[in-house]
């Protein structure tokens, strides 16, 4: 089995290094930009395509590393070609195999298959992905193959069903980009009490990931501890005293969720009265 990259960014890179490396053909890459196509083969020892057509007759399986806005009118292209019998994929975490429309038509088969893992750099995120799950979701006639693929390779694989493909995507994001929010408002009050930005990033360094360790091994539930899990509402005051805008609307959002996960912690207690301080 063959596999073809149509766009040359950092997922494209990633995952063509990971197939490399795990001894899977990849053909190439073709992109509007002919620098990122021959960067991305050079890296993963394979070709550079100066026309998409070509790709695709050389590939049993296309990948559309494309951002999601284009992933449509990229397919409109591909299907143009002869196509009958390949697998086409995107990696869009929202976006479902629909996206591939009148795809039985072609006589070829859709997917998403998407790494639950935050591919930041292109030269260096294929090494975590032997980490990651893949969710997978698309035609059922392939997907005990597409998955077959992904577990030879070592990776644990869910399937997402099309109507839950949003949903999905929210969960992965909450995990990844949501956090990321919530450290930034963290760090600007450290800075606001004096420390620069370094040094507030190595203060808050060993909270961070002490909690996350935590809740990676105890559950959200356990690792709950703070002013909220005490059922504290003179210091949850105190705190909602010196925010406003953005940060106290965010604040108030993630503390009603631990009023949710501290009623499960401790159901006999009443959390009625900071419930109220926090609407």
């Amino acid at each position: 089995m063959k596999f073809g990259f149509i766009g040359a960014g950092k997922v494209g890179f990633s995952l063509g290094k990971y197939f490399a490396d795990h001894g899977l053909t990849v053909t190439g890459y073709y992109s509007e930009w002919k620098k990122d196509a021959i960067e991305a083969s050079e890296f993963t020892g394979s070709n550079a395509y100066d026309h998409m057509e070509q790709l695709v007759k050389d590939s049993d399986v296309l990948f559309l590393t494309v951002p999601d806005g284009v992933i449509a009118s990229v397919w409109e292209q591909v299907k143009s070609y002869h196509i009958s019998g390949k697998i086409v994929c995107h990696c869009s975490g929202a976006l479902s195999s629909e996206v591939f429309s009148d795809i039985s038509k072609y006589e070829c088969f859709g997917f998403s298959i998407h790494p639950l893992f935050a591919v930041s750099d292109r030269y260096h995120s294929y090494k975590e992905l032997s980490h990651s799950y893949f969710t997978i979701e698309g035609s059922p006639e392939k997907e005990g193959e597409v998955r077959a693929l992904f577990e030879r390779l070592g990776n644990p694989v869910r399937t997402v069903s099309k109507e839950n493909k949003i949903r999905y995507h929210a969960a992965a994001a909450t995990a990844s980009n949501l956090v990321v929010g919530i450290l930034s408002m963290a760090q600007s009050l450290m800075q606001e009490c004096g420390f620069d930005e370094a040094c507030a990033k190595e203060a808050l360094s060993p909270i961070i990931r002490g909690n996350i360790e935590t809740v990676l091994s105890k559950g959200c539930v356990d690792a709950l501890t703070g002013p909220v899990e005490r059922n504290d509402i003179f210091t949850v005051q105190k705190h909602l005293s010196v925010l406003s805008g953005t940060d106290l609307e965010i604040y108030k959002a993630v503390s009603k969720k631990l009023t949710q996960i501290a009623k499960t912690k401790h159901p006999n207690r009443d959390y009625g009265k900071i419930e109220e301080v926090l609407q």
